[in-house]
């Protein structure tokens, strides 16, 4: 497993994908601060929002996107 990667979508978004390349959610700038958005898809490959490895850190906030933070935070082993 490599670390996750963050891909900038625009000035305000980021995708977050885990080590297999698996997208886990967005990083989304609201009111000052980076909020992360779990996402999830279903059996037929369609967007659930919430949902995901990672809808436990749903709404989780960072002042940052620092990508060592991140990879603490997110997968930790």
């Amino acid at each position: 497993m490599t670390h996750p990667l963050l891909a900038k979508i625009n000035d305000g978004s980021y995708a977050l994908h885990d080590g297999n390349g698996l997208h886990v959610g967005n990083f989304k700038w609201i009111n000052g601060q980076w909020k992360f958005k779990a996402v999830g898809y279903g059996p037929e490959g369609q967007v659930m929002p919430g949902h995901g490895p990672l809808t436990d850190q749903h709404n989780a906030l960072f002042a940052q996107l620092d990508e060592a933070t991140i990879c603490a935070y997110f997968f930790k082993e």
